[in-house]
């Protein structure tokens, strides 16, 4: 495959993927004007029980597959990779069955362990149970969309990936927010029936996502059935080999992906019951939707913007990896660290700084709102860093370590989540995923320096310099906000918050970049990507 196919592959499903993640953050802003934290609490208990079972249904299948599919078109054994595709089908829609029978069938056992059934609660077991029943009909479907875009993919074919996840994400969005304006506004019905027909978007967003997928396999088939005749032949698989292979190439996507629904899940079996034991059922939910829901949605942009620029060196590590290229290697695994924390850091930062007027721009002013987020948001660095190493131990093949940096920070979660909001109240949760997630970056990080030879000492003094830099902003933006507090009081109206938080942020950004590009710490950086760089560096 030619480089500029690979480079216009990567353009399209890298533009679907982001446009796809957009819409997912867009539509949350009118979702809470209509359902309110306790309506997003409930929400969520659905959503990361279905995150969960599907990683688990799928097995990681659209980036497995698609190894796969490419790795036997490469030796032009086309039968195989249609063979696969063949059974996968079938047990795809198999998995996706036995996974909808489960979640429905165990939501009034799952719903109990969520949350307590009393007075002061603002949503009922019952509430659960059907939230949860709602939304595992999605499970019907999304795993047989799984092994089609997976074998789309090995063809060297972005487009019906990236097309059918936007399309997917609109239709999904466009019936959950209209459902649940329908049920509230023209039907007069509660939060909880209009949180049900939201979750059951994802059904019907997967139903436009599958006929867009069927409608480019009903296009391509004669292209894909002319390749078949030009099988060698000389390759004969059984099925059991082929899935053998294939599951060693998506063990570590499923716990990779699985990472944040399972910190969630930790979360929703334990929060609710350690707030209702310090006495605070009152606000339990409500606390646990600024956190998983709300909070989340926003920690979760820096993390996005960081690490989709840092892991576009990946695969240029992986090259220099299996060439034993160790002077390059070295170099390319640095950069990729030092981008990912010069953009993560600040944004994180800031956000921990802002976290009321922020959480009041995009949402609604809730003093505990902003208060969670504030705490919540510096646990995107180690988040966004447990990202970018998992896929540096995959571009060093040494996928298998992933697995074990999450089993310690899981287990760290899990024995530490209760007790610390029974001593800490709400933000204990957030103590005990950040304490996680670090644990799981420095195992990630040592691997790293095992087996790749990396020394991380160059690392350490750039990131000394960017933390002068956002102490710099961190001290600017605090004398800011001080300075406007009593001039646009963000308490007062969505208006208010969103040009505080804007006249704040630019302050900092500002004088954190323009620190950056003085020292020159910008042009090194992302200087071979930034045009206006470049000529900085000619000038000096």
């Amino acid at each position: 495959m030619s480089t500029s196919k690979i480079l216009r592959g990567t353009f399209i499903l890298t533009m679907g993927t982001m446009l796809s993640r957009a819409l997912g953050l867009l539509y949350i802003i009118p979702f809470y004007n209509l359902v309110k934290e306790d309506g997003g609490a409930l929400y969520t208990y659905s959503y990361i029980l279905y995150s969960v079972a599907l990683s688990i249904s799928t097995l990681g299948l659209p980036l497995a597959v698609s190894k796969f599919v490419a790795k036997y078109n490469a030796l032009e054994e086309y039968k195989v990779g249609r063979k696969l595709f063949s059974s996968g089908l079938i047990i795809m829609g198999a998995m996706g069955v036995i996974s909808f029978l489960g979640l429905f069938l165990l939501a009034p056992q799952l719903a109990p362990l969520i949350i307590k059934d009393v007075e002061d609660s603002a949503n009922s077991i019952e509430d659960v149970v059907y939230v949860i029943r709602m939304v595992s009909f999605a499970l019907l479907l999304v795993p047989i969309m799984s092994m089609i875009r997976g074998f789309f993919q090995g063809h060297e074919s972005m487009g019906p990936t990236a097309l059918s996840q936007v399309v997917e994400q609109i239709v999904r969005i466009a019936f959950l927010l209209g459902g649940a304006y329908v049920v509230l506004h023209l039907l007069d019905g509660d939060i909880q029936t209009a949180v049900g027909m939201a979750t059951f978007a994802a059904f019907v967003g997967a139903l436009a996502g599958l006929a867009i997928l069927v409608w480019y396999w009903i296009k391509r088939r004669a292209y894909l059935d002319a390749l078949l005749e030009k099988d060698k032949g000389t390759v004969n698989l059984s099925i059991k080999s082929m899935y053998k292979e294939l599951l060693l190439y998506a063990g570590p996507f499923v716990f990779v992906g699985l990472a944040l629904p399972l910190y969630q899940l930790v979360d929703m079996f334990t929060f609710n019951h350690a707030m209702a034991q310090i006495g605070l059922t009152k606000v339990s939910e409500e606390a646990f939707g600024m956190i998983n829901t709300y909070g989340q949605k926003l920690v979760i942009i820096p993390v996005t913007l960081a690490t989709s620029f840092a892991l576009t060196l990946i695969p240029a590590i992986t090259k220099s990896y299996q060439l034993d290229d160790q002077q390059v290697l070295q170099k390319q695994i640095s950069k990729t660290l030092q981008i990912l924390l010069f953009l993560t850091v600040p944004a994180c930062v800031g956000l921990s700084v802002l976290g009321g007027p922020a959480y009041a721009a995009f949402f609604d002013y809730r003093e505990l709102g902003g208060y969670l987020l504030s705490w919540f948001a510096p646990v995107a660095i180690p988040l966004a860093v447990f990202t970018v190493t998992a896929s540096i131990l995959q571009g060093i093949n040494k996928q298998k370590h992933t697995v074990y940096s999450l089993i310690i920070g899981l287990s760290l979660k899990l024995s530490l989540n209760y007790v610390f909001i029974l001593w800490f109240n709400a933000e204990g949760s957030i103590i005990a995923t950040g304490i996680g997630y670090s644990a799981s970056c420095a195992y990630n990080l040592w691997v790293i320096k095992k087996h790749a030879s990396f020394d991380y000492s160059f690392v350490a003094r750039r990131f000394l310099l960017m933390a002068i830099f956002n102490m710099a902003m961190l001290l600017t933006v605090l004398l800011t906000s001080s300075l406007i507090q009593g001039v646009i009081p963000y308490s007062e109206g969505r208006m208010y918050a969103i040009l505080f938080l804007l006249i704040c942020a630019t302050v900092g950004a500002g004088v954190y970049l323009y620190l950056s590009y003085k020292s020159t710490l910008l042009y090194y950086l992302l200087g071979d990507r930034i045009r206006f760089l470049r000529k900085q560096k000619e000038v000096s």
